[in-house]
């Protein structure tokens, strides 16, 4: 009926803003332009995201599951902050998770698929040698959302969607201190190569090599803070 066809169109729209909102706030907090421990409110929210309380208020609980805004009852609500230890147990988790996944999508690639990822290989190694980190950023959110959907796998995806911004707020904030963008452009590279040309096996070696370097990182963060 037409009444039901207005109400899922709203429903639609809703959470078209609801999405939108997400990946605004999402990104404020992974670029540290909301800062780790920073206390917020649903109206500044609604002020930076220029998007109103409903769909603010439904990407708060977005956030919340990723760890991202951590909410208090009657305390109010802050960005979490940036824990060391927390993200090496993510990426004992990204081992093993993303070696499924770069080996289904190395299988299950479409050609106009493996054409994008070429386009995204080419397009990092462009942005570590003009030393464009927020390109960077960008192309590594284009990457991983292309892997998930190439992988087939809703389980696998739904999970790495889960997680993701957590990897790369860590990363934003210690790369220029501790970390190698052109190294890190190159493993994410050549993870993109091999998958756009159908090779599981070397996939699942340069996804562990990207981990491995991931690690790594993480440690060198831990002891420059220590230092």
């Amino acid at each position: 009926t037409r009444k039901e066809s207005s109400a899922a169109s709203d429903v639609y729209k809703r959470q078209s803003l609801t999405d939108q909102a997400y990946r605004k706030l999402e990104a404020l907090i992974v670029t540290l332009q909301i800062a780790p421990g920073a206390v917020i409110s649903e109206g500044e929210l609604c002020t930076r995201s220029g998007f109103g309380r409903t769909p603010v208020r439904e990407a708060i609980q977005r956030l919340a599951q990723q760890r991202l805004v951590s909410i208090l009852p009657r305390r109010g609500m802050f960005v979490t902050d940036i824990n060391v230890e927390t993200q090496l147990h993510l990426l004992e988790f990204r081992r093993e998770v993303e070696d499924l996944m770069v080996r289904l999508a190395a299988r299950r690639r479409t050609g106009a698929e493996a054409v994008r990822f070429t386009e995204i290989a080419t397009a990092m190694d462009q942005a570590a040698a003009t030393g464009d980190d927020a390109g960077f950023m960008i192309l590594d959110q284009q990457f991983n959302e292309l892997l998930g959907a190439t992988c087939r796998n809703p389980f696998a995806q739904r999970s790495m969607e889960h997680w993701n911004p957590l990897s790369r707020r860590f990363w934003y904030q210690h790369h220029q201190s501790v970390g190698d963008l052109p190294q890190m452009a190159r493993l994410h590279a050549d993870l993109a190569w091999t998958i756009a040309a159908g090779e599981p096996e070397a996939a699942g070696q340069a996804s562990d090599l990207l981990i491995t370097y991931l690690a790594s990182f993480t440690r060198a963060a831990l002891e420059a803070r220590v230092a």
